[in-house]
């Protein structure tokens, strides 16, 4: 599974990194509404929220689906605007937020509610009775609260438009503004760290050092982001976005959004975290180790380095079958073998079982 964002004819000026106030305030109220995605920040998300106002609190709450279990597109409008790029001041991009459409801010509000095609044209919701009833249904499903606000996004658009204006304002009074006043530089450095790869060594250095996981194939026409979900995009004359986050890992995110510009949402990397793990790879060693079995001779090899014959005297197997198990385990990832004389002896890799369970979190997440 996989994101690819089709760039043939990309000309290299049309890829642009620059940082965006407006998502970093939208990773911020994600952050703040789910702390567990982000144990480093447990210390500032611990600091606001001593020191929010309840009524700001309750008013996060009231569209928290919008950056609590996702993270809307909302936060992103330059890329519904041809030739947008983030205005670099909260005030200049919530300009353009009030730039889209009616029926952009609704579609992009109403992504996850109305569980319609992404990446392909939809049905205009506010002109559309079978998609407004649709999206009301879905969203009934998820509660009292979704419902409420979906009637009243569908009903009304500007009120809702001018409410979450509002909210954003009083969050960037009440505590994004000292924070986006010490992270902009990183994320400034970052940009024009990104920037100079890719005038030097050109886009496929540049999108190695965004994350691993992110890779142009040798034609250079083809961007695949490895990732749990699959989607596609087409980067047209408008051109690619790469938008840095400070708050943002472990998640990256591809905006991929029918008719809006492509943008790569990723976080800045951090020099003691080890490199993500592939999908594919995460998926092997899942299943490698769902064996009784498996288990099993994982017990032993993690305390010690046994042979394959050792192996299945203990277990009372036989040892192609032994060996069997071994090599799924190997091919996963999870064993290493080396040579003693005329030895060989397999012994679990503890380092990559220990960042298992990080390495799923990070793979749901991404």
């Amino acid at each position: 599974m996989s994101v690819r964002i089709d760039i043939a004819g990309l000309r290299p000026e049309r890829v642009l990194v620059v940082p965006s106030p407006l998502a970093e305030l939208g990773m911020a109220l994600h952050a703040l509404s789910e702390p567990g995605h982000h144990p480093g920040l447990a210390a500032w998300v611990t600091g606001v929220t001593a020191r929010m106002e309840p009524h700001l609190a309750d008013r996060m709450c009231e569209a928290d689906f919008l950056w609590r279990t996702t993270f809307s597109d909302l936060f992103l409008p330059y890329a519904a605007v041809p030739g947008g790029v983030p205005d670099g001041t909260l005030a200049g991009e919530l300009g353009q937020l009030d730039k889209l459409t009616d029926e952009q801010f609704v579609d992009a509000a109403l992504e996850f509610t109305c569980v319609l095609s992404y990446d392909t044209r939809a049905p205009a919701l506010l002109s559309d009775p079978v998609a407004r009833r649709r999206a009301l249904e879905v969203a009934a499903s998820r509660g009292p609260q979704q419902v409420r606000f979906a009637q009243r996004l569908l009903d009304d658009p500007p009120s809702v438009r001018a409410w979450l204006r509002r909210f954003l304002e009083d969050c960037a009074e009440a505590f994004f503004d000292e924070a986006w006043s010490r992270l902009r530089h990183q994320l400034a450095a970052d940009a024009r760290h990104k920037t100079e790869l890719l005038r030097r060594k050109g886009l496929a250095e540049a999108l190695a050092a965004v994350s691993p996981v992110v890779t142009l194939d040798e034609a250079g026409e083809r961007i695949t982001v490895d990732k749990l979900t699959d989607g596609h995009a087409v980067v047209d004359a408008d051109g690619l976005l790469l938008v840095p986050t400070s708050l943002g890992w472990p998640h990256l995110m591809v905006l991929h959004r029918y008719g809006w510009q492509p943008v790569l949402h990723y976080p800045v990397g951090s020099p003691e975290l080890a490199a993500p793990a592939s999908v594919e790879a995460l998926t092997l060693r899942m299943a490698a180790l769902s064996h009784p079995v498996r288990m099993r001779l994982c017990r032993h090899l993690a305390r010690s380095a046994y042979t394959t014959s050792e192996l299945a005297q203990v277990h009372g197997l036989s040892a192609p079958e032994v060996s069997r198990h071994l090599g799924v385990l190997k091919k996963a990832g999870l064993v290493t073998t080396r040579r003693r004389g005329r030895y060989v002896l397999h012994q679990l890799d503890v380092t990559v079982v220990a960042r298992l369970g990080s390495d799923f979190l990070e793979g749901i997440l991404r």
